[in-house]
């Protein structure tokens, strides 16, 4: 998962990144609103969340979201605010986003809001999504196949998991790289090729049939 944050104090926006990534998911950051909400307007597709500060220079975080929700950009945000009485909150939601925290909050908090949005986006996606026999849990984390629980790293976990919602669809490196490394990434390296490699080694490895399937000067997908 690819997540968008748009936070004006640098030190806490890059903490937010950090910990983001620590915890598996791709991070950006932006420093002011007009050029945060230029980003949602052109890229939103490349993201699953926008964590999204009330108050930034140029643009506020009310006038951020109100505009990209009249755009019809149903990316979820997730808005920080250091403004605790209800009428914020209640304006807050009305501007179109779907969850806020109040500063200060434990980074723990807002992993749990994080995946609270995440597990309903614009369409409803299953916590469990399996393939044949694969089996891999968005909650627990966990991958099973034919019962056997698959060990991955935060990264496999991720690439696996955007495969498997997108079976019998040929991923592009390019689109891998959009989706779990942030714009900073080197598109020429082949890291996905090395996660593919290692992935298939675990999934595919000891197992008759290969989910797994490379197409070559295109890219990769999962078998349906």
């Amino acid at each position: 998962m690819r997540i968008l944050i748009i936070e004006d104090e640098e030190k806490l926006a890059q903490a937010l990144k950090k910990g983001l990534e620590k915890d598996g998911y791709a991070a950006d950051y932006i420093m002011d609103g007009e050029a945060g909400q230029r980003r949602i307007e052109l890229s939103h597709k490349d993201y699953d969340l926008v964590i999204l500060d009330l108050m930034l220079p140029k643009r506020s975080g009310f006038e951020v979201c109100k505009n990209v929700r009249e755009l019809n950009i149903l990316i979820p945000i997730l808005i920080l605010t250091a403004r605790d009485a209800i009428e914020d909150k209640v304006g807050v939601l009305d501007s179109g986003a779907d969850d806020y925290l109040v500063k200060p909050f434990s980074f723990e908090e807002l992993l749990a809001r994080v995946r609270a949005l995440l597990r309903r986006p614009e369409q409803s996606l299953p916590l469990e999504i399996r393939i044949g026999d694969l089996v891999l849990n968005t909650t627990t984390r966990k991958v099973h196949r034919q019962d056997n629980e698959i060990l991955l790293t935060l990264k496999e976990f991720g690439l696996l998991e955007y495969m498997m919602r997108h079976p019998n669809q040929v991923l592009t490196r390019e689109q891998i790289l959009d989706h779990l490394w942030d714009f900073a990434f080197d598109s020429f390296s082949n890291v996905v090729d090395v996660h593919i490699k290692n992935l298939r080694k675990k999934v595919d490895g000891n197992y008759d049939e290969k989910l797994l399937e490379t197409i070559r000067g295109v890219g990769y997908k999962i078998k349906g």
